[in-house]
């Protein structure tokens, strides 16, 4: 939940570095990503599926959409691994970053003719195609430009996964991919053929996000499995490559679990073994997404309380709100996913009583609540820090200006050391983008 450089004692530290001394150099809120963290994390993913898969590994592809900034692109870069974008500006940012083109693949299910242009010219190792429309046009710009483009047709593999609706992306009624169980998968397959300036290199799939078990990932490797055996039957030819995608769940309150690399990856492999086993294919190389699982738990949030008052409700009890100086600007999810967070008082230690709390943003929304009931010390008041931990994935990357609110910066601490990675946006750089 916390990354492994946090310590909670008299006052929360992260890196050696008090709760207090980063907001008072630079204010709240702010997102504290912890490098160490982030680095192991990566690290971990990557050897653990070397160990498993050995000759087969493919590539972890870090995915940005978690949260991405040229700093962490560096870091990428650093660890060997590689990339998955889905826009345009992604792709600008892990360029910027020195990531190897070869080692990023493109995403999206709606890519623009300029974003798919850009990716071809600049040697991009791999693009997902979600749709008929996007063959033709890969294929246009590929043969514009003389090469042959490696491409992975992202498929559906029927399946409706544990996790919100709104992150589910595997079952038939979604927007991304080409289904298996309809045929789709199959005419797309028999369409990219018709083209000489793309190469198909396997299949993807990613089934949805923060998923805590490890059947869904099993089934969906199964299924396609058993379309590279019938590709291999009909094309007599194996194609070399699976990625089953990312969403491996992390735990945001104390009481959730989390799906380690290990048993992820063990998981993953008794499924692929077994069926290609089964179906006399050669294991392809398995490549993997995760980008929650490695920024999510790196990084924290702090915020400052700015009121705290108590509501008589109905029934005659009373509810202590605090609200802090951020919100579902910079943390949507609660609104969206009715995801769960908590937090602690960071500032300092109490021995107050602990007293049902609903910790609530700045905004001008019944809705912007960050943490919809948790026991809180009954004597918080106005210039207490709080701390919620896991906000690495989805904060920064899915923030707003709501409210015409500048988002917040991002830095980066190691080694007792802290630095802006993502510098805090200003009133000036808002009123900027105006006529």
């Amino acid at each position: 939940m916390w990354s492994v450089n946090v310590l909670i004692g008299n006052e929360l530290s992260i890196s050696g570095l008090t709760a207090t001394a980063l907001a008072n150099e630079f204010a709240t809120p702010v997102f504290i990503l912890d490098e160490v963290d982030f680095r192991s994390r990566a690290i971990n993913w990557d050897r653990t599926l070397k160990l498993a898969f050995n000759e087969s590994a493919g590539m972890v592809y870090y995915a940005a959409k978690a949260f991405i900034c040229t700093e962490v692109a560096r870091w990428i870069n650093d660890i060997g691994i590689g990339i998955d974008v889905c826009t345009g500006g992604e792709l600008s940012v892990a360029l910027a970053g020195g990531i190897n083109p070869e080692k990023i693949e493109f995403h999206g299910n709606n890519k623009s003719l300029a974003e798919i242009d850009k990716a071809v010219l600049v040697g991009v190792g791999t693009i997902v195609i979600d749709s008929l429309v996007e063959i033709e046009r890969v294929s246009a710009v590929a043969n514009k430009y003389g090469v042959v483009q490696k491409i992975l047709l992202r498929l559906t593999p029927g399946i409706e996964a544990h996790t919100h609706e709104s992150i589910a992306t595997a079952h038939e009624d979604v927007k991304f991919g080409f289904s298996i169980a309809s045929g789709a998968a199959w005419k797309a397959i028999e369409e990219v053929h018709k083209h000489t300036s793309i190469k198909l290199h396997g299949f993807h799939a990613h089934i949805g996000s923060q998923i805590l078990d490890t059947d869904s990932f099993a089934i969906s490797a199964e299924r396609l499995i058993a379309l590279l055996a019938q590709y291999r039957d009909v094309f007599s030819s194996e194609l070399p490559e699976l990625n089953l995608g990312g969403g491996y769940g992390i735990h945001y309150l104390p009481s959730d679990e989390e799906l380690e690399p290990s048993v992820a990856i063990k998981a993953l492999a008794t499924s692929v073994t077994t069926n290609c086993r089964m179906h006399n294919l050669a294991v392809p190389q398995i490549s993997i997404e995760p980008g929650r699982a490695i920024v999510g738990p790196s990084m924290l949030t702090l915020y400052e309380v700015g009121t705290v008052k108590d509501v008589v409700l109905e029934n005659g009890k009373s509810r202590r709100y605090i609200s802090v100086d951020g919100g579902m600007s910079e943390n949507i999810r609660p609104a969206l996913y009715a995801a769960d967070y908590t937090a602690v008082l960071a500032n300092r230690t109490s021995t107050s009583e602990l007293i049902s709390t609903r910790l609530v943003g700045k905004h001008c929304e019944t809705g912007d609540i960050l943490i919809r009931d948790i026991a809180l010390a009954d004597d918080i008041a106005p210039g207490d820090l709080l701390a919620t931990p896991a906000t690495g994935a989805y904060g920064r990357s899915m923030a707003s200006n709501y409210n015409h609110v500048p988002r917040p910066p991002v830095v980066a601490v190691n080694d007792g050391k802290a630095r802006v990675i993502v510098r805090r946006e200003t009133e000036a750089d808002l009123l900027g983008l105006d006529i």
